[in-house]
């Protein structure tokens, strides 16, 4: 598999598959999800926690409580990692012999450090998979929740485990380096993000008056939804480098359009400060001469390297 391939595979009856042994380090909210998956599907489960009440807890469903990492660790050559955040994750395995293990991360990081554990988890003799979940605690082994994982890093450990990484959640391969998966996470959160903010203005503007939220909600989701298809054409003119390919609102269009809801927040006692980033991103854009074209190459003011070398 390539850096650029996205393998798919979602939850299916995994009744003939061997049922392999794996640790989880890790017992909070997520983890505690992932490691019942895995125990009502049958897999020998080995768990450790920081706060052994937490782990303790899940003996009752079939886990074996490590006294340690280092225990845990040694117990599964397929080690799951559910932790805090990367320090923690240095914290819990120093110590322990990687030596042989599968090494797992699905621990929320970025793409620098998954790089940087990747790397340190191959000099201690580990294969390494950083990994990205798409998903809540509460959509963990439910086979039509939508959710899912990104994983990147050794394809042979991906191809070697990929039914059992499928049991909790769908899983999504996205490449040989090991940032890759983070990089996915962290670029869907932040459309997730600004999502959350158009929302939120939106609500804002109608809470003066006379308008359910659950009746406008409806709506809202209704025109989000319509609206997402159009990152199919933000692809396709990134990729040319066209920004002017299939316009249907042209960026001077839209600019001139800003005003009206700009003005509309000031008149129903609303702050804009949720939209005015955006809508001065889009100014400068202007401003360098792209009013024909979309509004997609406003991605390059984004690069903090434009310029360089000039």
């Amino acid at each position: 598999m390539t850096d650029a391939s996205i393998d798919t595979v979602t939850i299916t009856d995994k009744t003939s598959a061997p049922r392999i042994p794996l640790t989880v380090l890790g017992a909070g909210a997520m983890g505690t999800a992932l490691v019942r998956a895995w125990l009502a599907a049958g897999h020998p489960v080995t768990v450790w926690n920081r706060t052994p009440a937490r782990a303790e807890a899940l003996a009752a469903d079939g886990a074996t409580v490590a006294a340690s990492a280092a225990d845990a660790v040694a117990a599964s050559r397929l080690v799951i990692v559910c932790l805090l955040d990367d320090a923690t994750v240095g914290e819990a395995l120093d110590g322990a012999d990687l030596t042989g293990r599968d090494l797992v991360n699905l621990t929320t990081g970025t793409p620098a450090q998954g790089r940087a554990r990747a790397a340190w988890a191959e000099a201690r003799g580990a294969r390494f998979l950083d990994a990205g979940i798409m998903a809540v605690p509460p959509m963990i082994g439910d086979a039509g929740s939508g959710g899912f994982v990104f994983y990147s890093g050794s394809p042979g450990l991906f191809e070697e485990h990929r039914d059992t990484l499928a049991v909790p959640a769908g899983t999504r391969y996205v490449g040989e380096d090991p940032g890759f998966a983070a990089l996915h996470d962290v670029a869907l959160l932040s459309a997730m993000s600004g999502m959350f903010a158009g929302i939120t203005h939106a609500f804002a503007l109608i809470g003066p008056e006379d308008i359910a939220p659950k009746d406008f909600a409806p709506l809202l989701v209704s025109w989000l939804g319509a609206m997402t298809g159009s990152a199919h054409l933000a692809a396709e003119q990134l990729e040319s480098g066209d920004y002017g390919k299939n316009v249907v609102s042209n960026l001077a269009m839209q600019v001139a359009g800003n005003a009206t809801l700009l003005r509309t927040a000031e008149e129903q006692g609303v702050s804009a400060e949720l939209l005015t980033p955006y809508t001065e991103l889009m100014e400068r854009w202007l401003a360098e001469g792209h009013g024909q074209e979309d509004p997609t190459g406003m991605v390059e003011l984004l690069d903090l390297r434009r310029g360089e070398g000039a």
